[in-house]
Parts: C-alpha cells; sequence; structure tokens
C-alpha cells in the first residue's frame, strides 16, 4: 500500500509554497486555501507555513522555502511550483513528479484557530482524528461506514486518562472497517519514550498487503519459474524493474513500484532518469522490432508516483490519450460534491516506445500508483488485456493530518474517474480474464496461471487487431 511510497507525496503536498512577484505576476504573498484538501497557506517573505484545517481545529503542518523563480522546496527536498493564474485572488500548486495541480484562493486572514494553540489531552485529539475524515473521505456510503455512529460508539472509551497507546487502539479501531489501505494511523514518534514507532492499516478482504518480504518471495519465484529459459534477464531502478526477453518472442517487464529507483532521499528528476536508463534499454528499437507481444507485472507493487506511471505509458503509445480525470472532495457537509475534474494524459515518449499487444498482470497487491498505471493503460490505442485479480481498489493520493498528542492520520479525498466517469475505489480494476495469483495452491504446484495465460494470449492474438482491442477467448 501507499503508507511509506505517498508519505513524501502528502508532505510535500501539505508544505507548498509561493513564487515571489514579478512586474508581470501578482504577488503571492499572503493567505490561500485550496479547493478541497483542508489547508491554508500562509505565504510570506519566501516562506510557507501550512495549516491544516476542520471545523474544530487548525494545526500548524510542514514548511517550504523559495529556492528558485516559482520554486519552492521543503525540508524533505520536495521541489514545487506556485503558480498565479492571471488575477489577484486566484493560483495554483504542483509538486514535482505529481500528476495535476491544486487551485488556491486568497484569504483575508487566517482562521481564527490557527492563532491559538491546539490542545494536546486524549479528547481534543480524538475530534482532531474524526473530523478531517467526516470533511474529506469521500467513500464512507460506498464502505457502509456510518462515521457518525462510530464516534458516538467510541467517544465514551476516551477520557483525559486515555493513554496514548489506548488511544491509538481506538484510532485503529475506528478505521478497521474500512478496509481502505489508504486510510492508516501513525505514531510518528512512538510518544518520545523510545518505543518503536506503530502504524495500523486495513487492506480489501482477501488480498494481502505488499511489502518487501513479499516481493521478494514472489520475484524468486518468477525468475525461477516463469523466466527459467529466458534471456536478458536484468535488474534496472535499484531492483525495482525487472526485464526478460521470453522464449516465444515476447517481453517481460516487472515493475515492482513506482519510486525508489534512485536510492532514499532522490529527487523527482533523478527517480526520471534512472527510469528512462532502464526504458532506453527495454524498448531499445532492435528489440521492440521483432517482439510478439509484452507482459507487464504490477501484480506486486505498492505505487509510489502517479507521474512515473504515467511516464512509463507513454512508451507505450504513439497517440496521445486520456489517462484519467481527479476530482477531490470539495463540501465539508456534502461528500457527493467535487471539484471539477482535471484531466490528465498518456503523451508519447520522446524514447523508444512499443505499440504492439500488451498484457497486464494484476492482483489484490497491486496498489494505489500501480492501480493509477494500470487504468492509464485501459484506454490506450491499440491490444491491451489485463489478467489475474481486481487491484486492490485505492487511487488517491494520501492526506497526511497531524494530531495534538504527534500521531498522524492519513487518508484519502480524490478520485479517479475513467473516461465514462466511472471509478474503482473500494473494488479495484477487475481483469478482462481472471486467473488465480500467487495462491498458496499456485505455489505449492509451480504453478502461474496469470502469466501462462498472457504468453498465450499473446501468442494466439492475430496479427492485425480486432476492432475491439481484446483478445480472442
Amino acid at each position: 500500500m501507499r503508507i511509506v511510497t505517498a508519505t513524501a507525496v502528502a508532505l510535500a503536498l501539505v508544505g507548498a509554497a509561493a513564487p515571489a512577484a514579478t512586474a508581470h505576476q501578482p504577488t503571492t504573498d499572503g493567505i490561500w486555501r485550496t479547493d478541497g484538501y483542508g489547508t491554508v497557506l500562509s505565504i510570506r517573505k519566501g516562506t510557507l507555513q501550512e495549516y491544516q484545517t476542520t471545523a474544530v481545529s487548525c494545526i500548524a503542518g510542514d514548511t517550504a522555502r523559495r529556492t528558485g523563480p516559482g520554486a519552492y522546496t521543503t525540508p524533505g527536498g520536495i521541489v514545487l511550483t506556485v503558480r498565479t493564474r492571471g488575477d489577484f485572488d486566484r493560483a495554483s500548486v504542483r509538486l514535482d513528479g505529481g500528476v495535476g495541480e491544486r487551485n488556491l484562493r486568497r484569504m483575508k486572514e487566517l482562521p481564527g484557530d490557527c492563532t491559538r494553540s491546539a490542545p494536546g489531552a486524549p479528547l481534543a485529539s480524538f475530534g482532531v482524528f474524526w473530523q478531517p475524515s467526516e470533511e474529506n473521505y469521500p467513500f464512507f456510503a460506498a464502505k457502509g461506514v456510518d462515521w457518525h455512529a462510530v464516534r458516538d460508539w467510541y467517544r465514551p472509551t476516551v477520557h483525559e486518562g486515555t493513554t496514548p497507546y489506548e488511544l491509538f487502539a481506538v484510532f485503529s479501531k475506528m478505521i478497521e472497517p474500512l478496509h481502505d489501505a489508504h486510510v492508516a494511523v501513525w505514531d510518528v514518534d512512538g510518544d518520545g519514550d523510545g518505543d518503536p514507532d506503530r502504524a495500523f492499516a486495513q487492506v480489501r478482504p482477501g488480498t494481502v498487503r505488499p511489502d518487501g518480504e513479499l516481493d521478494a518471495q514472489v520475484k524468486k519465484f518468477v525468475v525461477e519459474r516463469d523466466l527459467e529459459n529466458a534471456r536478458n534477464l536484468q535488474d534496472f531502478a535499484a531492483g525495482r524493474i525487472t526485464y526478460a526477453d521470453l522464449p516465444g518472442g515476447q517481453g517481460y517487464l516487472r515493475i515492482s513500484g513506482f519510486g525508489g529507483y534512485a536510492g532514499g532521499g532522490a529527487s523527482y528528476a533523478a527517480e526520471l532518469a534512472e527510469l528512462d536508463k532502464a526504458l532506453d534499454t527495454v524498448f531499445g528499437q532492435e528489440r521492440t522490432r521483432h517482439l510478439k507481444g509484452m507482459v507487464i507485472d504490477v501484480r506486486i507493487n505498492g505505487g509510489g508516483s502517479d507521474a512515473l506511471g504515467l511516464h512509463i505509458a507513454g512508451r507505450l503509445t504513439d497517440t496521445p490519450y486520456l489517462a484519467y480525470s481527479k476530482r477531490a472532495r470539495n463540501d465539508p457537509a456534502d461528500p457527493t460534491r467535487h471539484t471539477r475534474p482535471q484531466p490528465l494524459y498518456v503523451t508519447p515518449s520522446q524514447g523508444p516506445r512499443y505499440t504492439g499487444p500488451v498484457a497486464v498482470l494484476t492482483g489484490g497487491s497491486t496498489v494505489s500508483a500501480g492501480e493509477t498505471f494500470t487504468q492509464a493503460l485501459m484506454d490506450r490505442p491499440g491490444r491491451t488485456v489485463r489478467i489475474g485479480q481486481p487491484t486492490q481498489g485505492v487511487f488517491s493520493d494520501v492526506m497526511v493530518r497531524k494530531l495534538p498528542d504527534g500521531m498522524s492520520v492519513w487518508l484519502p479525498n480524490e478520485e479517479l474517474l475513467t473516461r465514462s466517469g466511472r471509478t474503482f475505489d473500494g473494488a479495484g480494476i477487475p481483469p478482462h480474464l481472471t486467473e488465480p495469483v500467487f495462491t498458496t495452491e499456485e505455489f505449492d504446484q509451480n504453478k502461474d496461471s496469470a502469466f501462462d495465460r498472457a504468453v498465450k494470449i499473446l501468442n494466439d492474438w492475430p496479427e492485425r487487431p480486432a476492432r475491439s482491442g481484446r483478445p480472442r477467448r
């Protein structure tokens, strides 16, 4: 899940700042509220202070300092760009490496709660924990969870004497029924008592959270079983990307995440450069001229940068097309109201590309940016088929909300829409062809039904694509 990989994205987006004024650009100094996201930004003298706001609270968040024209950098090294919108009262902020942008509207002054210290008592933390989800989470109805009833049930269990451990347990029980891998409670500093950090999140029932141990186990199995007779087996991008030429003339591309390509703390530019090194090799002209198809395996994929996913998709088309549109919940009282959908496109890469048949392998451990990448291939021009199991069902960036006692709550507030306006939150993106994915039975019998089906489909696919873009059954 994007519990780890989304942290930098979420922290950066709440730490946005603005450029200095020029003769042709209104100043961005002042107070700004984002459309959606429950965030107020105070920009003064090259420094931005972020405030996380609800109807009952305002807590100071991260900061960013100006590091170039229009560019601001958070303490974690994330670069953001702020642009005015042609008048004095509107602007936008974009994360380097993110997709889309967030609209800003000028305010006259900070909300009153922002100028007062937040109380740190357990009951105060309970209110700050509950309220951001009430105002920003879009999926309570779809999940069948009455968030007001959850509050009424658990609030009487919290009192002045509630310990941090007990409060963490209460918060964990409150979010457990959501089974949303992008909703989490995190004790960042262990309350200063030397204990390790604690985190709780719940994946969709019947699925497994992708972690390093599972990734290593599956990669070993795939290499020994599926790629036993493959040629040119090679790892790229710190092992997050694997490629091999299969005996039947197909290519196999395994992507275990959309980030971590250039080491911890690397900039988006460094990540992108490392990715392009891999893709220039994988999609070399000599190879792609003879490929009979490409298997893209994201069955164990913990997510990361949506922008890197769109970048890879750009290596698989010669024609620009809509990947998806993004919108955010935009009314604290009405979960059905959203920001205007922002269309995001796959743009053909300037580097070498492959436009032939593609089989995408997915499963319940395909999470977050692994899912947005899968969604970005749904309308890909050409022949594309999904094989395996539904993805996890979490697509939004993660909002990070600090609590007065040092804990944090993470939650999504966005939806990603298809061309027809459909979303796949909760249930995940379904495959065209269903096969088991890394079950105990498959491991025990040394089977990989989804991989074998993909190779067969690519072998049997006609030379001329059908109008539907679907394979023969």
